[in-house]
């Protein structure tokens, strides 16, 4: 386990900074970038390029995308009030609730949710070639089960309990296990005990349907063969993703989605507590039950979680008081180079001026929350 990061207070957020880094990843080729950043009260918008290249619409933080594996807080949120409901044990093993689904006994709920269940994560052959992959499944249908089943055709990752592995299909898991507790669908336990109880009008589960509701920005998906035309990613059904990460929402709406996490609004303190028992995740990276923690250069820790699927990549941070919040969205995917030029919105946002202003040689990160990435650079 990770020990609790320490309580550092956050420099001013450098808003100019920050601008500048989504103008660089537009730059690098996604036709837009936006952030919102709310610093106690303070709300900043930001936006560079265009939502739409047919159209040349310009990039808004009104509009809604696809958040991707930022899906899985939503989930992990579920099933910890599940858990001060008493409907469930995070150490009790998966099949006590699942009877048979997984072939070994010793997964819990816990290493599902902290990604050590050793479960292989289906999407890496999925996606092994990203465009005709994910063309392959743009409009197909699965069950949970279904997803399962490719998993479990590979060989496990580690043994349970064993080193932290990110798996797509931990929060598959995730989703069977809250309509097996519940007797209700994913997106309606989303809609009852999240969205509607925070008033997130952005916020949607829409699968199986591949429309974004009202106003949105379009997703490019970037090609494995450098040069070649962007594909809009937008109409997809999401299905491989599901509870990992199918949902659609808005900078707004994840800005007080985590804010209300991060304050108790929405589990018991316990239950939060649980969330936040950190295992290494990666550098300067802890994981705790579909919770990242991110320790930046400055001090400060952020938690929240990133999200690539076809098209997006979004990243939502907050402080551990929940009074300063990041919510940034490219809207590309399968772009190694954008991905770690926009994992710099947190530096300019919680470290500010202090480290903004001098380029931080961190190292190449490979984004791992959702669909894979394959272009590196």
């Amino acid at each position: 386990m990770v020990a609790p990061a320490a309580v550092v207070a956050p420099p001013k957020p450098d808003v100019t900074g920050l601008k500048g880094v989504l103008r660089t990843a537009v730059g690098q080729g996604a036709p837009g970038a936006m952030a919102r950043l709310d610093d106690h009260g303070t709300l900043h918008h930001l936006t560079v390029g265009t939502s739409d290249r047919r159209t040349g619409q310009a990039l808004s933080n009104k509009d809604r995308f696809r958040i991707g594996s930022v899906t899985k807080t939503f989930s992990a949120v579920v099933l910890l009030q599940l858990l001060d409901e008493g409907k469930l044990v995070l150490d009790a093993p998966v099949n006590r609730y699942l009877p048979g689904l997984l072939p070994d006994d010793r997964i819990t709920v816990r290493h599902v949710l902290s990604h050590r269940s050793g479960l292989y994560d289906y999407s890496n052959d999925m996606f092994a070639s990203s465009v005709s992959g994910f063309e392959a499944v743009r409009t197909k249908v699965f069950t949970y089960r279904q997803l399962v089943a490719r998993s479990l055709s590979r060989p496990r990752t580690t043994a349970p309990g064993g080193a932290y592995s990110y798996s797509n299909t931990n929060f598959v898991v995730a989703g069977l296990l809250i309509e097996k507790l519940t007797g209700r669908s994913v997106g309606a336990e989303y809609r009852r005990r999240i969205i509607e109880p925070l008033k997130l009008r952005d916020t949607f589960y829409v699968h199986p349907d591949t429309a974004i509701p009202g106003r949105f920005a379009r997703g490019y998906l970037t090609p494995d063969t450098r040069g070649a035309a962007l594909v809009d990613a937008t109409r997809q059904t999401a299905s491989w993703a599901q509870s990992a990460g199918a949902l659609v929402s808005s900078t707004r709406d994840l800005g007080v989605f985590l804010s209300a996490l991060t304050r108790g609004k929405l589990t018991s303190a316990d239950a939060l507590a649980q969330m936040r028992r950190w295992v290494p995740a990666g550098t300067k990276q802890a994981y705790g039950l579909g919770l990242r923690r991110r320790d930046l250069s400055c001090g400060v820790s952020v938690y929240g979680h990133t999200g690539a699927v076809q098209g997006y990549y979004t990243y939502a941070f907050t402080t551990q008081d929940g009074k300063r919040t990041l919510a940034a969205l490219a809207n590309a995917s399968n772009s190694g180079t954008v991905h770690n030029t926009m994992l710099r919105t947190l530096e300019s946002a919680f470290c500010g001026r202090t480290t903004s202003t001098r380029e931080i040689r961190a190292p190449y990160e490979h984004s791992e929350d959702g669909a894979p990435d394959l272009v590196r650079h």
